[in-house]
């Protein structure tokens, strides 16, 4: 048997370790963006996305999920609300487990870390992301969890 290790350019290229989602919207989503070669495919209410590809936490398959688009001067977050839900969406746990990822923003993909933000620069993300998508400050209200927050660094 050939064991074969991907790097984090190979996570957008190979289907054979890819894991589509179990949710119907996110894999509906996902399979557009694919199809299309950029999330300008599609929208959520209206507003952009980015698809960020990572590795499962628990199966090492390589997974996909479409986030709202919160960006600052070229700089992305992936907000984790999970639409207020009491507990963190799945690929929370897959960042923390292994914070690398792509992150797909129309046409464009880039190779990313993933660090979660507390404090002072989270105070500094928090209206930004609002401001891209005024449902999370609801969500917020729905649970007593702090949504956590990622900011992507870029690999260079």
């Amino acid at each position: 048997m050939v064991m074969c290790h991907l790097t984090i350019g190979d996570m957008t290229s190979n289907n054979d370790d890819y894991a589509p989602s179990p949710t119907g919207w996110v894999r509906d989503q996902v399979e557009k963006v694919t199809e299309a070669g950029t999330t300008a495919a599609v929208d959520i209410k209206g507003m952009r996305v980015v698809l960020l590809t990572m590795r499962g936490a628990k199966s090492g398959k390589i997974r996909k999920v479409p986030l709202m688009r919160v960006e600052h001067d070229g700089v992305y977050a992936a907000v984790a609300s999970l639409g207020g839900a009491p507990k963190n969406p799945v690929w929370y746990y897959n960042l923390k487990a292994d914070p690398k990822l792509t992150l797909q923003d129309g046409e464009t993909t880039k190779e990313y870390v993933a660090r979660e933000i507390e404090g002072a620069e989270y105070d500094e993300w928090w209206p930004r992301a609002v401001d891209a998508y005024p449902p999370y400050a609801e969500y917020q209200t729905k649970t007593t969890r702090k949504i956590p927050l990622f900011v992507l660094d870029p690999v260079e």
